[in-house]
């Protein structure tokens, strides 16, 4: 049953995380193509964004709504992989257990 929760949650996070870096590279690709090349004042486009190594000029607002996408999507993600990691241990430990079982059982039996 723990086994069944820790995978689920695994999933649950990982997918997640994983659709918001997708997302914030959708994003990113999208700055590169759309914002300017030079910082434009008059459109409060003064904040650097180094992108495939293209420097791109975006607005405060902008710069901080991609990080937090970035860092949430990095944050969850992680959260499911750790989660992930501690399943496939319990996992594997029970695998263990159950082969050393079996060989214990067919040593008796022989």
């Amino acid at each position: 049953m723990r086994l069944a929760a820790l995978k689920f949650f695994a999933l649950l996070f990982l997918l997640p995380g994983l659709a918001g870096l997708i997302i914030s590279a959708i994003i990113s690709t999208h700055y590169l193509d759309a914002m300017p090349r030079l910082p434009v004042p008059e459109q409060y486009r003064i904040v650097p964004r180094s992108i495939h190594g293209i420097t791109i000029y975006q607005t405060p607002k902008e710069n901080r709504n991609l990080n937090v996408i970035e860092y949430i999507s990095v944050g969850i993600f992680v959260t499911g992989f750790v989660i992930g990691v501690i399943y496939l241990e319990k996992w594997g430990s029970l695998q263990s257990r159950a082969g050393e079982e079996e060989s214990d059982l067919a040593e008796n039996h022989s």
